[in-house]
């Protein structure tokens, strides 16, 4: 099967934050003193699997790492609750996404030199069934960045974004008599996928949307729902498409850790990497 994006070890080398990771090995089950980390959801990994993938990374890449326990949470707010009671001491999310909460509340804070970073990509997800569909998103992507379109999309509502004045609004036009098909939209994820505190969905993920919506000749119909529900709302036809971020596929991370068979991938058209962040009160 294609593999959409590379794996990218951006250090060699991990900074152990006060704990000896060096019998891992002998206990990957055991979380007794272990940094606790909030993740979103896995679609198709528990919380232990995804731990065992962590732990067989730095058996391969001979590396150190802080020794944790990864907590799943469905949805953003949730996590970021969770981080600011102490239920948990740091988040996994983008750079893109970390820029976005520091902005609304200075007291998070990105880890530096955190060694081992993933660059994932984000694409589109739909039934297994919907091959055509997935044609068509392929060919606007394609054009979209033949022409510089996608480009300019990510440069205004990611990389020179001012969020000081709020994510750029987004308005999905319509067309008359044309297929309306339905895209889950969480909010999780801003600037990517967004959805205002008034319920309306804007963000770069939207305005590519929109752009695609243009070249297909269909409508897209957005629905709001938690990250954690977006596989079971796509296999169940409650929605046709959903916005994905594929992580890296190589001898460690299996392609179906966090995909079902029953799920199709367009061609990425971003890519973001990982950081991990703090919230300091004090």
């Amino acid at each position: 099967m294609k593999k959409f994006l590379s794996f990218m070890l951006l250090c060699t080398t991990l900074l152990v934050s006060g704990c000896d990771n060096s019998d891992n090995e002998n206990k990957p089950d055991k979380y007794e003193d272990k940094i606790t980390i909030g993740l979103m959801t896995c679609m198709n990994a528990s919380e232990e699997t995804y731990d065992k993938f962590m732990l067989k990374l730095e058996d391969t890449f001979k590396v150190k790492m802080t020794s944790h326990k990864t907590i799943f949470f469905d949805n953003l707010t949730a996590m970021l609750t969770a981080l600011q009671s102490r239920q948990i001491e740091e988040i996994c999310t983008y750079k893109s996404v970390a820029r976005y909460i520091r902005n609304e509340n200075p007291k998070y804070t990105v880890l530096e030199n955190h060694s081992v970073e993933f660059v994932d990509s984000f694409c589109f997800a739909l039934r297994k069934d919907d091959k055509k569909l997935r044609k068509e998103f392929d060919e606007a992507l394609a054009k979209l960045k033949m022409d510089g379109t996608l480009d300019n999309l990510v440069d205004k509502y990611i990389t020179n974004v001012d969020l000081t004045n709020g994510i750029p609004k987004t308005e999905l036009a319509h067309i008359e008599g044309a297929d309306t098909i339905k895209v889950a939209v969480t909010g999780d994820l801003p600037p990517m996928d967004y959805v205002t505190a008034e319920g309306h969905a804007d963000g770069f993920n939207v305005a590519l949307l929109g752009e695609i919506g243009k070249i297909i000749g269909k409508n897209f119909k957005l629905i709001h729902m938690d990250s954690g529900a977006r596989a079971y709302a796509l296999q169940s036809k409650y929605v046709d498409v959903v916005f994905w971020a594929i992580m890296p596929v190589d001898e460690i991370f299996p392609e179906n850790l966090d995909k079902s068979e029953e799920i199709i991938l367009t061609a990425p058209y971003y890519q973001d990497k990982t950081v991990h962040m703090i919230f300091d009160d004090k």
